[in-house]
């Protein structure tokens, strides 16, 4: 896919990793130029076979996304109460296809995070976050609102309901070893290290089948969606699809021929896991 036309964000593929870079100056702000950038890329990293890992990252060193525009938020009517909507709003939406598409999505946190840049954030697979640089937090309660774009979804579902209330009612923000700490992101790493750290992670990855990166996905997303029982039942069903592929059949011969099962590989299979898609 060509990955052209876009006002906010510019994208790079590279060996099955899509590298997409926000850069929406001066600042990041979610506006309607970065709004609909997020909903044309992510249909588009959906539908591209050959992408089987995203990076989201920022071109500017002090923000990966500041927050919502207030001044779209201004400009919402308010002359009468709302009515309930029946579907997840056009932010939520946008965001929800980075949690679901097939793919493995990685942020890269290098600056600030905050409130819709929080949620994007939250929504994707994976986060990371550099140390004495990033910080993250859900700043709408202060301005009279609350987090519109999943984050009162996403985040008791990471670190649980105090911690969450912690982050949503308290405003405050989060360096990258508190969020760690937390479960806001998964590591926090050295500014100088978390470059290397997410390229190597999503390269790995992308090198993995396509077909087992998508079920496996599924099947954790069922713990997001489904009582526990229905999602033993979807994990069982993506383990029986994920075997029948034929990249299954031929890495898991590959891998016993390379020595699997045998004492010394086993002390270091995840070296093993690594070099299977290697010719």
């Amino acid at each position: 896919m060509p990955y052209d036309g876009y006002q906010a964000l510019r994208v790079r593929t590279d060996r099955g990793v899509a590298f997409v870079t926000i850069d929406n100056p001066p600042i990041n702000i979610i506006n309607l130029a970065l709004m609909r950038d997020l909903d044309a890329v992510g249909r588009e990293l959906e539908a591209d076979n050959d992408v089987r890992a995203v990076v989201v990252q920022s071109a500017n060193p002090e923000f990966f996304i500041a927050h919502f525009d207030i001044e779209a938020i201004l400009r919402v009517p308010i002359d009468q109460p709302p009515a309930r909507p029946d579907r997840p709003g056009a932010f939520q939406a946008i965001v929800d296809r980075f949690r679901t598409m097939p793919k493995a999505t990685i942020a890269k946190i290098e600056g600030c995070a905050r409130g819709g840049g929080s949620e994007f954030s939250l929504s994707l697979d994976m986060r990371f976050a550099a140390i004495g640089k990033a910080m993250l937090s859900q700043p709408e309660v202060a301005i009279g609102i609350i987090p519109g774009g999943s984050g009162t979804q996403r985040l008791p579902r990471l670190m649980g309901r105090g911690r969450a209330m912690e982050v949503v009612l308290g405003c405050e923000d989060f360096d990258a070893e508190t969020a760690e700490r937390y479960g806001y992101v998964n590591r926090a790493l050295p500014a100088g290290e978390i470059g290397p750290f997410v390229d190597r992670l999503a390269y790995r990855i992308a090198s993995f089948p396509a077909e087992a990166i998508a079920f496996a996905k599924a099947s954790v997303l069922a713990a997001d969606d489904l009582p526990t029982l229905d999602g033993l039942i979807e994990e069982a069903y993506q383990f029986n699809r994920s075997v029948a592929t034929g990249a299954a059949q031929e890495r898991m011969r590959r891998a016993m021929e390379m020595g699997a099962q045998t004492r010394e590989v086993e002390l270091r299979l995840g070296e093993l896991m690594g070099r299977l898609g290697q010719g």
